[in-house]
């Protein structure tokens, strides 16, 4: 076979990268362009050969079928960016933060933000971190549990938590609300009071000072809403409440933040220098799934403490809730998330903000726990959920709870629901559990381990090469224009999930591309994470000349 580089008129060639989509190739001539020779391909050919797509994948695949060719086991694949290499620890080894996150280090310092509802504490919050991390809405009671976030001001790092309106004497929701603003203050090195300067000091926040005096904790009083210098005379009459000199601010215009952040420092005991690209920290799992399917009575039962508020009413968690477990001697971060409703992009208000950051939980969680109700029927909504996890390229593990609540009649049809209509995420392990009473919650650790090692896994070049040569002579592809694609080679582009390359001479039908993605897992594995295969088709152009399409 002449190489493409070789003078004379043998036909270049190109690679076009393709997906899973058939519409990408609507317009592909795939009839009369791909005349091939029917000799083995030989690795040397791809010296010289124009390519389309992603070179470092190219260069990876040169190199692999290079060092195959000598040794034929050797794992040449390229890293993906970010990802480990051959080798890499499991899941109980510390692992490199996602980005949005900052893992918390040991002693660094711990400011509440604490305050009646309404007064601007979210906002205030959302102005320190300088982004909006905290749902905020013009109505009181839009924040409800404890959510901390990591801040940076002038080199030094803290853990800023964010608390829910404090009623003193409040009762339900409200009340659970007040014991998580109070659980704040007593786990704090400081504590930052945010009252509204406009109304001035109300009986509510007489009674939230008279908590905060008892519990002897270094404080700022922070007077809010003053929104310009006219409006300074108003914060004065908050030394009625005996906490020292009151600070005006305006959280929603940035008006006097900076200053408050001084004062917060000198009030915080001395924290660690900020971090940049430190590759430590647990490994991130994320609870999801609809509303009122038990997600904060999980991170409760994990917790071993009421961590996240729990109601019978759907729709109690709103922001994003972190908290570090120690589980079989692993530390694991789990992020409980507000419940995905069914058409949450037509939902308003604090809803919408909430389904916003949920998705955002999923993107930098390295691993999602899926909560089903296993005592009523599959929704839709639970499988879209599903899809979205799958889509997000996250590991998955599915937790059917409420496990004490089914019957051998209500297991039975559950079990005819699963095979009917999970078939998309039959790889994922799967774990019968009751949040509320704690059973089976410890199988979540092996679960976990065996989807995380999954998502990281790297199958050799090598073996992969063998693999797919054993699967195409047993089933070759199916044909197509007259003509049966070939499968050149292929390689393994990365991880996080595992992302399988094929270097084709033709389009590979969907159906065929499931049943090779089938055969991988049958035969690596791959157990609890979704695997990506997408083609290099190699096309066909005149010497001297334009690609033929």
């Amino acid at each position: 076979m002449t190489k493409p580089n070789d003078s004379g008129s043998a036909p270049a060639h190109r690679w076009v990268d393709a997906g899973w989509d058939d519409a990408d190739f609507a317009d592909e001539d795939l009839d009369g362009d791909l005349d091939l020779d029917d000799e083995a391909f030989d690795p040397a050919e791809l010296d010289g050969t124009e390519f389309a797509g992603d070179t470092e994948i190219i260069e990876a695949a040169r190199a692999g079928l290079e060092d195959t060719a000598a040794s034929g086991a050797t794992d040449l694949a390229v890293p993906a960016e970010g990802g480990p290499g051959p080798g890499s620890a499991g899941p109980g080894s510390t692992a490199a933060p996602l980005p949005g996150f900052v893992d918390t280090p040991a002693g660094q310092p711990v400011l509440a933000v604490v305050g009646r509802p309404n007064v601007g504490k979210s906002t205030l919050v959302n102005r320190i971190l300088g982004s909006r991390q905290a749902v905020v809405q013009d109505v009181p009671g839009v924040t409800r549990d404890r959510v901390a976030y990591d801040a940076t001001w002038r080199g030094r790092t803290f853990t800023l938590v964010d608390t829910g309106g404090w009623v003193a004497r409040a009762q339900g929701l409200s009340a659970q609300i007040a014991e998580q603003a109070k659980a704040a203050v007593e786990l704090a090195d400081a504590v930052l009071f945010v009252v509204d300067a406009r109304v001035g000091a109300t009986d509510e926040d007489e009674a939230v000072a008279r908590v905060l005096r008892r519990a002897g904790k270094p404080l700022i009083l922070a007077a809010n809403k003053v929104d310009d210098q006219k409006n300074e005379a108003d914060a004065t009459s908050l030394w009625s409440l005996g906490l020292g000199e009151p600070f005006p601010v305006s959280a929603l215009h940035g008006r006097g933040s900076g200053d408050l952040l001084d004062l917060v420092l000198d009030a915080l005991p001395e924290a660690p220098p900020e971090r940049i690209g430190v590759l430590q920290g647990p490994r991130r799992v994320a609870l999801i799934g609809r509303p009122n399917v038990g997600k904060s009575s999980l991170l409760n039962k994990l917790a071993g403490e009421n961590r996240a508020l729990v109601s019978p009413m759907a729709g109690t968690t709103r922001d994003p809730v972190d908290e570090v477990i120690e589980l079989g001697g692993v530390q694991w971060r789990f992020v409980d998330t507000a419940g995905i409703k069914r058409r949450f992009r037509e939902s308003q208000g604090a809803d919408y903000y909430a389904a916003l950051r949920t998705s955002s939980a999923l993107d930098r969680a390295e691993v999602a726990v899926v909560l089903i109700d296993a005592s009523e029927p599959l929704t839709d909504q639970d499988l879209r959920i599903l899809t979205m996890v799958i889509d997000a390229g996250r590991a998955l593990v599915i937790a059917y709870n409420k496990w004490d609540l089914t019957d051998e009649e209500r297991r039975h049809y559950l079990e005819r629901e699963i095979e009917r209509a999970l078939y998309s995420a039959r790889w994922a392990p799967r774990v019968n559990i009751s949040a509320e009473t704690g059973r089976s919650v410890a199988k979540l650790v092996p679960a976990l381990e065996t989807a995380l090692a999954s998502w990281d896994r790297r199958v050799p070049t090598g073996q992969l090469n063998a693999w797919i040569t054993r699967l195409v002579q047993a089933t070759p592809p199916p044909m197509r224009g007259g003509r049966q694609p070939k499968i050149l080679f292929a390689t393994q582009a990365g991880t996080r999930p595992p992302h399988i390359v094929l270097f084709t001479t033709g389009f590979l039908e969907e159906t065929y591309r499931r049943f090779i993605e089938r055969s991988l897992r049958e035969e690596f594995g791959f157990e609890g994470t979704p695997v990506k295969v997408t083609m290099r088709i190699r096309e066909k152009r005149k010497a001297g000349g334009s690609a033929r399409r």
